[in-house]
């Protein structure tokens, strides 16, 4: 709507409704898959609520949020059968039959799958990386001793 200077005139409440709908689009942008969130040090973690309780079940933590999202996958399954929304169900066929399983059972199982994909992406980053190629980062390994005082740098002619 304008006034007659032509200036364009909005609602309030539109504005505010447009406004409250970034926050979500960046959070979806932040979980790349379902049921898991990274920590502020970098770390993937995964977690699940129990049906019907208040209860959550932890998933653990690992490097990778594929890792993660696999280990919600396990629980989610053993949790709410073969009509769970997974965040990979091709690979649905992995997973054993649904007998009736407790959170230390889905915790278990969730976790071994989860700490299975974090150890095969490691292996593939390791055997991709060109010969001489050091996956850490040289500042890394390099750990001055910090009580002794630096020494002069030689000086060049």
């Amino acid at each position: 709507m304008e006034d007659r200077n032509g200036v364009v005139i909005t609602n309030e409440s539109d504005s505010r409704c447009s406004c409250s709908s970034s926050p979500a689009k960046r959070k979806s942008d932040q979980r790349p898959y379902k049921g898991i969130r990274m920590r502020k040090w970098g770390k993937w973690v995964a977690e699940i609520r129990e049906p019907n309780k208040r209860s959550r079940i932890w998933l653990g933590s690992y490097s990778t949020p594929v890792a993660a999202a696999r280990a919600y996958d396990t629980a989610v399954f053993y949790l709410r059968g073969p009509s769970a929304r997974l965040n990979f169900p091709e690979l649905l066929a992995c997973y054993g039959g649904l007998d009736e399983v407790s959170a230390a059972t889905i915790r278990k199982k969730a976790t071994e799958v989860g700490a299975r994909v974090d150890a095969e992406s490691r292996c593939a980053r390791e055997h991709d990386a060109p010969p001489g190629f050091d996956v850490k980062p040289r500042w890394f390994e390099e750990k001055p001793d910090l009580n002794k005082k630096p020494k002069p740098e030689p000086e060049s002619d």
